[in-house]
């Protein structure tokens, strides 16, 4: 079955697109800063347990977990602020009351909040039901922020056949979780078109260090090559890049090095934008419409 949400097109044949503040590789930091819950199986576990036997709590992995909370997060807070970088949290709205502290500090630096479910769980496993789970989620992340909540991540990238309807209906005006092209995309709902923003599940250090299990320095090198082929392809076409983060995997001591390694190379890259999800939704929906739109309507 084709795409039924994202009409079929070649990247080699999209119109070409306008730079952003002059920048045509636009990068979107984002770090998943998720609620595990203690009760409940991990989510994902770096320990299996005696025989294979699943225990709840669980212990160890719960606090792989929250070792990059109290931790991880402090030091991708200060490596960012240090090199005055914009970046994005993917929070679980549950995080605001469990971990207070964290969830302060990322608002005082300015991240920009992108929903991410209440917990970390697939939201149609999620014991309620998904436009009130989705609506729960981003009334706790408006309140706390002041903000609108324009821009989702599925936990897990995880979606129902009606996710994309709950959240045009919710307000959302992009979502992370169509990782089709590195250029957004137009994904159709019956409530009204919904922009498929790019994530990139190849520089994630979810897939690198946790899934495939590579040793540290994977994520630099694929940014690397990646990065030599977005800076031939940009002459045509602008690129977005967003990279994937997490506390508990980035943030550990023999990492930060790397992502510090890696976003100073970026830094050091004179076509490159560090940005957010919704300056580059403002920019594509200027120079791109949804269909049935024209440019300047709501």
């Amino acid at each position: 079955m084709s795409n039924p949400r994202i009409p079929y097109r070649m990247s080699s044949e999209r119109p070409a697109l306008p730079t952003m503040d002059g920048k045509r590789i636009l990068v979107n930091l984002v770090v998943n800063v998720e609620n595990w819950q203690f009760d409940q199986p991990m989510p994902r576990t770096i320990i299996t347990p005696p025989h294979g036997r699943e225990t709840v709590p669980d212990v160890p992995n719960f606090s792989w977990a929250d070792y990059g909370m109290r931790a991880g997060l402090p030091r991708i807070l200060k490596l960012f602020a240090d090199r005055g970088l914009p970046a994005s949290t993917s929070i679980n709205a549950g995080v605001i009351a469990a971990y207070p502290q964290a969830a302060e500090a990322m608002r005082n630096a300015g991240w920009e909040f992108i929903g991410h479910g209440l917990h970390q769980r697939a939201l149609n496993h999620s014991g309620t039901g998904e436009a009130e789970l989705v609506a729960e989620t981003i009334r706790l992340i408006r309140d706390f922020t002041g903000a609108p909540v324009r821009g989702w991540l599925s936990p897990g990238l995880r979606e129902s056949l009606e996710t994309p309807e709950i959240l045009k209906q919710s307000g959302v005006d992009h979502v992370f979780d169509w990782v089709v092209d590195d250029l957004p995309s137009w994904i159709d709902t019956s409530e009204g078109p919904l922009m498929a923003m790019p994530y990139n599940l190849e520089i994630n250090d979810s897939i690198v260090y946790a899934i495939e299990k590579h040793a540290t320095g994977e994520m630099l090198n694929r940014l690397t090559r990646t990065l030599e082929l977005f800076r031939t392809e940009a002459s045509d076409n602008p690129r977005v890049l967003a990279i994937g983060l997490h506390p508990h995997l980035q943030g550990v001591p023999h990492r930060l090095q790397e992502l510090a390694d890696m976003v100073d190379l970026l830094r050091s890259c004179d076509d490159v934008l560090f940005t957010t999800g919704s300056a580059i939704a403002d920019w594509y929906a200027t120079a791109e419409p949804a269909p049935g739109r024209v440019d300047g309507e709501a």
